[in-house]
């Protein structure tokens, strides 16, 4: 899944942005109960692995000039909460970069 979410802010400020709101992640994952650890490969990606639902799940947020584009892999098996995952995303999302 890639959901991307516009912004008018310049880099520096949506990764301050982005670290200040790992912990918010967790909430996106349907059930409540998740645990997120993020690290930073370079300055313009944060990779996140989401322990959720028994299993793991990947996934990536690249910072680019105009827009934050996070890439969630879903597993197969969790296809059906893919539309409210995205919905969570894109509000919690735009929220925090506005």
């Amino acid at each position: 899944m890639r959901v991307a979410i516009p912004h008018k802010l310049g880099r520096d400020e949506v990764r301050r942005r982005l670290a200040g709101g790992v912990g918010e992640i967790a909430g996106f994952i349907p059930g409540g109960v998740a645990d997120v650890s993020a690290s930073w490969p370079n300055e313009d990606r944060m990779d996140l692995a989401i322990h959720a639902l028994g299993g793991q799940i990947a996934s990536r947020i690249d910072v680019e000039d105009a827009q934050v584009v996070l890439t969630l892999d879903l597993p197969p098996a969790l296809s059906f909460v893919e539309p409210m995952v995205q919905r969570a995303i894109e509000a919690k999302g735009r929220k925090l970069l506005t």
